[in-house]
């Protein structure tokens, strides 16, 4: 029998206070090799800082956080950080190839193992054409690119990366992702913080929403969806005048002028419509609404402004 993955990355009850305000109020969670993860949150929810404290940027006031590797992988082998920050980490007057030869170094790779390396991730940003040109002359995405191939030269087992596609276009978007992509199928774990609810509801293998410095949700987002707001779609139906009947399977409101029929899939959709057809007047209206993420954050943190 297959014993489970151990955890790459461990917080405990982390806690750290951030310019007089309580950021995280004991953060805990685990974080898998070949996982990507993403955190989710409202401006000010403590995203960064969590970031930061991971990174060692910042010192938690108390609590453990933790990386170590697979019980199974090479006695050798030590957890290793990669960090890609919200801010681009690149040196504009420098051209592409003498970023990654610098960030490289830093990381300890040097000599003709770190110029294979630069090869390799080159080819893996779409950089290879770009080698020779000054950082402060590519777009967006291609420096959004290039901050995320210097974070992995020295093959980090842990990837963190705050607000990535901040930005950039759809296609370095979707680059980016592939990349990210690429990562996980090696094994890496990968902790993205993003304010786009497609990337998330769409590329993460796990959710986290964060609010007020606590972690409010975590999971794959059906089981988000069932925990906070319950079966995952729902048949609308409305009537022009007050419809004194009753349908199966549906509630009415107290004026009997719509009514509501939730399912648990969409392969329960024909059996509500036979309900339906049965009726002796046509309604007004029939929507299907099937809820995502955005119902789920709504629902844990409040529909109120943050500023």
């Amino acid at each position: 029998m297959t014993e489970p993955p151990s955890p790459i990355l461990t917080l405990n009850n982390v806690r750290k206070k951030y310019r007089g305000c309580e950021a995280l109020k004991g953060i805990s969670l685990q974080l898998f090799p070949g996982e990507l993860l993403g955190f989710f949150g409202p401006n000010g929810a403590g995203k960064t800082t969590m970031i930061r404290c991971i990174s060692g940027l910042l010192k938690p006031d108390s609590g453990q956080i933790r990386m170590q590797v697979s019980a199974n992988s090479d006695a050798t082998k030590t957890a290793r950080l990669g960090l890609v920050p919200q801010n681009l980490a690149v040196y504009h007057d420098l051209t592409v190839q003498q970023n990654l030869e610098v960030f490289g170094r830093l990381e300890g790779v040097t000599g003709r193992p770190l110029q294979t390396r630069i090869a390799e991730v080159l080819d893996w940003a779409a950089l290879k054409d770009r080698t020779r040109s000054l950082v402060k002359t590519l777009s967006g995405g291609m420096q959004r690119r290039l901050n995320i191939a210097c974070s992995v030269l020295h093959r980090p087992s842990v990837l963190l990366l705050d607000e990535p596609t901040v930005g950039v276009d759809p296609q370095s978007r979707e680059r980016i992702y592939t990349m990210l992509d690429d990562l996980t199928a090696q094994g890496a774990a990968v902790l993205l913080t993003t304010h786009q609810l497609d990337e998330v509801e769409t590329r993460c293998h796990r959710i986290m929403v964060i609010d007020h410095g606590t972690i409010v949700a975590d999971g794959k987002l059906p089981d988000l969806v069932r925990q906070t707001i319950g079966r995952p779609h729902r048949v609308f139906v409305r009537f022009d005048q007050p419809y004194h009947q009753e349908l199966a399977a549906f509630s009415f409101d107290e004026h009997r002028t719509s009514a509501m029929c939730p399912i648990d899939s969409m392969q329960e959709l024909p059996q509500v419509l036979a309900v339906l057809k049965q009726l002796d007047r046509e309604p007004s209206q029939i929507d299907v609404r099937s809820f995502g993420l955005q119902d789920v954050f709504l629902a844990l943190t409040g529909r109120s402004l943050r500023e």
